[in-house]
């Protein structure tokens, strides 16, 4: 793949790489991605920030089960905010995490509610807020302020390494060619949905131990598909489901 510099010097794949990548995950995500409830375009960013932080260490599938009846619950900061941490606790057992999740977001609902539900601009006064670290203060900042960020969680990064090569550093918070990485993929108007095709392409089809090669819609220039030999693409008719 071409080479550029970024602003920083660090070595990153061409814009031509990276547009075409954009771009073939998107078709494929116009007919596969996944439906949630944080993903409407009627949920609120309450919900979306809420939806990540309860996404963290728990499966997709789990917290849509879960999320409506939560929201409809608590139904902004402010109503979060009444609750007890022990209220809380009672309703996250169903997804695990309880005394965590609960202490978390309580501490975050009472500190929100005192905002009147307005997140800072700044990453610097976001990540000292209870429970928002870069994971989160990206997602605030892409859905509150509309900027392009990546929602570089393990997943996302296992996407990225495998198509554009593998980080330095063992922590992705940290490592500064893959933040470097996920932050040109997702540049640009369809953030967003580039965000959700990467986690959904990570779940679907790159999972961790059994990449579906043959049903990858950017296998063609795949770094790890072509160093495992799968470029072969699936005869005709095959599908995610197969």
């Amino acid at each position: 793949m071409a080479k550029l510099q970024d602003g920083s010097g660090i070595v990153i794949p061409s814009a031509e790489d990276i547009g075409k990548f954009r771009q073939n995950l998107l078709s494929w995500y116009q007919q596969h991605g996944r439906h949630f409830p944080w993903r409407n375009k009627s949920a609120t960013n309450y919900q979306r920030i809420l939806a990540e932080i309860l996404l963290q260490r728990t499966q997709a599938e789990t917290v849509a089960s879960f999320f409506p009846g939560f929201v409809k619950r608590f139904p902004s900061w402010k109503k979060l905010a009444e609750a007890t941490e022990e209220e809380l606790q009672e309703c996250f057992k169903p997804i695990g995490l309880w005394r965590r999740r609960a202490a978390s977001l309580n501490r975050l609902a009472n500190e929100m509610a005192m905002r009147r539900g307005r997140f800072p601009r700044e990453r610097e006064k976001l990540e000292v807020l209870p429970g928002v670290g870069q994971y989160i203060a990206n997602a605030v900042l892409m859905f509150c302020h509309g900027e392009s960020q990546p929602l570089l969680d393990a997943n996302m990064a296992r996407v990225l390494e495998r198509y554009f090569g593998p980080r330095k550093l063992v922590d992705i918070r940290y490592d500064p060619y893959l933040q470097s990485v996920a932050r040109e993929v997702v540049t640009g108007d369809s953030a967003r949905l580039v965000n959700w095709a990467v986690l959904d392409l990570a779940a679907l089809v790159c999972e961790q131990k059994t990449p579906r090669c043959s049903v990858c819609p950017v296998v063609e220039r795949c770094r790890f598909a072509r160093e495992q030999g799968s470029l072969a693409r699936e005869e005709p008719g095959g599908s995610l489901q197969d």
